[in-house]
């Protein structure tokens, strides 16, 4: 086995990564532990990759990965921008990567993820156990002299405690690149709870036929700040919309007739990448400032000071890389027509044109 203190390389993954809102906000905030806190959009993200052969590796020999999560609020990247996220499933095609992954507290379980691609048209499939439980579908192009680098945060749970490890990656996106839709296949199992709405908005996306990324030796405890708390109703699925076009509400059912966009939603204020988490205090980090001798016992806490842990009122949720503030969430266009056979308990959602280009994960 793999020592999960150690530092693991991988080079040359092809990667499909990208955002979208969930179809119930509730279920997927009851997923974020206490400690960390879900974005008020309750974004969700999704990374399907795959490593082709052994030499791509430090360690880990070819495999295919899957990992979906929930955005969350207040523990970014050192970015400062980038939102970090919580692992809530993790499907891995290889025995010493499961248990590498478990040893640092992810979800790991085995499973298969497959990309295959056919002139301009892209399959991502993910299945455990047997069961196929993910596939997106994708319109790409090629790669040009684009290059997007920087860090993800992602968080775990091992042994009643918060982990979080920043993770670097360099990726060559394509362009051009649209997302044509997003199924949910088994309504039985847990990660249906984190199928998207409909009509699909995306925050971000992009796929890289190179990606190269780092899993970081050892592991930083985060302090416990506020427990996550569920708010906004539950919604299912339904066909995407051109811009400007009626979507439908957050709580309807599959059958449902869309409604009239919720303007809250469309602010520009609203939606940002998914990538790890900001970076909170680190309680071993000692304070740079040091106490005026004058001033109270430096121990105790300033009641004019805000809370580290919770998130300021007045500053919008961290936006995209460069942007300083959240990109809004787009209508998607007028999806194909409805595939015969495809009902409520296949979860597709026909998409929108995703914003290409942004960072990948591990």
């Amino acid at each position: 086995m793999l020592d999960p203190a150690e530092p693991q390389l991988v080079v040359d993954s092809r990667t499909l990564h990208f955002s979208w809102l969930p179809a119930d906000p509730d279920a997927v905030a009851a997923l974020v532990p206490a400690g960390l806190r879900p974005r008020s959009d309750r974004q969700v993200f999704m990374n399907q990759y795959v490593v082709e052969d052994d030499a791509q590796t430090s360690g880990f020999g070819a495999y295919s990965l899957t990992y979906v999560g929930v955005t969350l609020s207040g523990a970014d990247a050192p970015d400062g921008v980038t939102p970090g996220g919580w692992w809530t499933h993790y499907v891995t095609s290889s025995h010493r990567v499961r248990d590498y992954a478990v040893a640092r507290g992810a979800p790991a379980v085995l499973g298969r993820t497959t990309i295959a691609i056919r002139g301009d048209s892209l399959v991502a499939e993910t299945e455990a156990d047997g069961v196929a439980l993910i596939r997106a579908r994708a319109r790409v192009g090629h790669t040009g002299h684009a290059v997007r680098t920087g860090h993800n945060r992602y968080f775990t749970l091992r042994d009643g405690k918060l982990l979080s490890a920043v993770y670097p990656f360099v990726a060559e996106p394509v362009t051009p690149f649209e997302i044509e839709s997003v199924e949910f296949l088994d309504p039985t199992h847990p990660i249906y709870a984190l199928r998207p709405e409909n009509p699909l908005l995306i925050g971000w996306g992009f796929y890289a036929p190179r990606t190269s990324f780092a899993y970081p030796g050892g592991l930083t405890p985060y302090p416990a700040s506020t427990p996550a708390a569920p708010d906004g109703p539950g919604a299912h699925r339904v066909e995407s919309t051109r811009p400007g076009a009626p979507e439908s509400p957050r709580q309807r059912s599959a059958t449902s007739a869309p409604a009239r966009p919720d303007p809250a939603r469309l602010d520009p204020a609203r939606l940002d990448p998914v990538s790890p988490d900001p970076v909170s205090p680190d309680p071993a980090s000692p304070d740079p400032v040091s106490p005026d001798p004058a001033s109270p016992d430096p121990a105790s806490p300033d009641p004019a000071s805000p809370d580290p842990a919770s998130p300021d009122p007045a500053s919008p949720d961290p936006g995209l890389p460069g942007s300083g503030v959240p990109e809004p969430a787009r209508p998607g266009r007028v999806p194909p027509p409805p595939v015969p056979g495809v009902g409520p308990e296949n979860h597709q959602v026909p998409f929108r044109r995703a914003r290409s280009g942004l960072p990948s994960g591990s």
